[in-house]
């Protein structure tokens, strides 16, 4: 079974995001969205399309919660329903929360320093 594929983001808390969009938009040329993290697209004519997200949180952010790390990796899988099966067969915490939207579907796992490891299974075609 094929499991992760590739990262699709990295989000960390900061304590005044928009400073520090800004900071990168002017010093890194990064092009923060109004939404307040960066697409880097990837692919090409040879390749899939794909993404990375790069996004800063709020510091009170509960998005990496079950984590005292101020940040989370995702990694883009290809059947988070399979992986999710075999983590728990494995003995990994597996946190029982999961979600399905328009932007693919999530799950979570602990690794053993206690971060918190968001896995992302894309939309088709993504």
């Amino acid at each position: 079974m094929q499991r992760v594929t590739g990262i699709g983001g990295i989000f960390f808390k900061s304590p005044d995001p928009k400073r520090l969009g800004a900071w990168y938009r002017t010093h890194l040329g990064v092009d923060v969205a109004d939404w307040g993290g960066a697409v880097f697209t990837w692919g090409g004519p040879d390749g899939a399309p794909g993404m990375t997200l790069w996004t800063p949180f709020a510091a009170d952010t509960d998005v990496m919660a079950h984590s005292a790390a101020p940040f989370m990796v995702n990694f883009r899988v290809a059947d988070l329903d399979a992986l999710l099966t075999a983590l728990r067969a494995e003995g990994c915490e597996v946190l029982d929360r999961r979600e399905d939207s328009e932007f693919g579907r999530f799950g979570w796992v602990m690794d053993p320093d206690g971060n918190k490891v968001e896995l992302w299974e894309p939309p088709p075609g993504q």
